[in-house]
């Protein structure tokens, strides 16, 4: 499983209203009960979800010295579908509607042949899928930090998580929720007696002429100040092309950082779209520099990041802060890094990159931010101006 080998990709959630004290057999207990593969999925659009030990696809084991590691849980879950693809199912009615109709005048179907028609298909997916001819499994990795309140899903958060988080809030009772941009924002807000300011925060503009009260990808179900990770990714950008490379954490440790290999951008309007861009220093390019010139923010990024001798190679995603494709760099001579390390190193790697947003934060709701802006605006102002000139 990924979180104790390979690379790594995941993103987090909060987890809430855990109250039965440490991890341990009762719990193990509860997993082994609610295992994947226990119920199989006969019928058609059934799913079933079960857990997994956390080694392979079909690992039915659970054990507290094989599943609890340094006050975390690693195990998976697995998501049973059995259904017939929609497009199987259109050709079946269209070959059922041209039996019935045959003999009709035009070939049209009566509506009373489409309902017998509509039947038929119902009862041969009824059949076919209690065959299992179209039963899938899908496995996803996570890791539940019990010391932190925090559950890593290995993966992006959509469908595949929503299953995972349903399956623990069903049988632990808790409550998970996901950690993004503006959720890492306002908990430090209000951690740091910031709230107020925090609430008061708007998207920046950083090129002259150019306002807007919010970003065209905003997520309009959520309240949360997502665009501040946009905005936390060309400040890093800004803060390596004319400061320094290296980023004090809130917590007063170092970050040298590169951003490295992959960069996405996209009009905040939605006017002038996207753009993304691989090279081995992409923002050194000048298609991305005349990208933010022009007014798009950074929603993707590689980047490298080295904090007290741990080395990471990621990408981070603005909005969601979603991590892919880490790779933890080891000491050649460190023959002893086990699942415990493993597991700290994940800890790291997440606590890094909230350490430089924290430190954007800090500077975002204070006036500190009025030089930074003005000195971010004036970093992309003259080749504007000298494009402009040259139109």
């Amino acid at each position: 499983m990924p979180f104790l080998s390979g690379s790594l990709s995941f993103e987090r959630f909060r987890v809430k209203q855990f109250e039965d004290g440490p991890f341990g057999q009762e719990h193990i207990e509860r997993m082994a009960e609610n295992v994947a593969g226990r119920t199989e999925t006969a019928n058609e659009e059934n799913v079933h979800l079960g857990f997994l030990g956390g080694d392979h696809l079909f690992d039915q084991d659970f054990d507290l010295a094989k599943n609890i590691i340094d006050d975390a849980v690693h195990f998976g879950v697995r998501v049973d579908t059995n259904q017939v693809p929609s497009v199987i199912k259109k050709a079946w009615l269209s070959m059922e509607l041209a039996a019935l109709s045959r003999e009709n005048p035009g070939g049209k179907p009566t509506k009373s042949q489409r309902k017998e028609a509509k039947e038929a298909v119902e009862q041969r997916c009824e059949n076919e899928a209690a065959t299992g001819k179209y039963r899938k499994f899908q496995q996803h990795a996570l890791l539940w930090d019990c010391s932190r309140d925090l559950l890593y899903y290995g993966g992006t958060a959509g469908t595949g998580s929503g299953h995972c988080i349903d399956l623990l809030e069903r049988v632990f009772g808790i409550e998970c929720g996901h950690i993004g941009a503006g959720v890492v924002a306002q908990d430090w807000a209000r951690d740091n007696d910031r709230y107020s300011e925090m609430d008061d925060v708007m998207p920046s503009s950083f090129v002259s002429g150019e306002a807007f009260s919010g970003v065209a990808w905003a997520n309009e179900h959520s309240q949360s100040p997502d665009f501040l990770g946009n905005e936390f990714l060309l400040w890093l950008w800004w803060m390596l092309e004319t400061e320094t490379d290296t980023i004090e954490t809130f917590d007063g440790t170092e970050v040298t950082l590169m951003l490295a290999k992959t960069l996405s951008l996209e009009c905040p309007l939605g006017d002038s779209g996207k753009e993304s861009i691989s090279a081995e220093c992409p923002t050194k390019l000048p298609e991305a520099m005349r990208a933010i010139q022009s007014g798009k923010l950074p929603r993707k990024t590689g980047m490298t990041l080295i904090r007290e001798g741990q080395q990471f190679d990621l990408t981070l995603q603005a909005e969601t802060f979603g991590i892919s494709g880490a790779r933890i760099h080891l000491d050649e001579d460190d023959n002893d890094f086990g699942p415990e390390d493993r597991i700290e190193a994940v800890r790291t790697l997440s606590d890094t990159i909230d350490g430089m947003f924290h430190t954007f934060c800090d500077r975002r709701t204070s006036e500190a931010w009025s030089a930074d802006l003005n000195g971010m605006r004036g970093w992309l102002a003259p080749t504007q101006a000298a494009r402009k000139s040259a139109a």
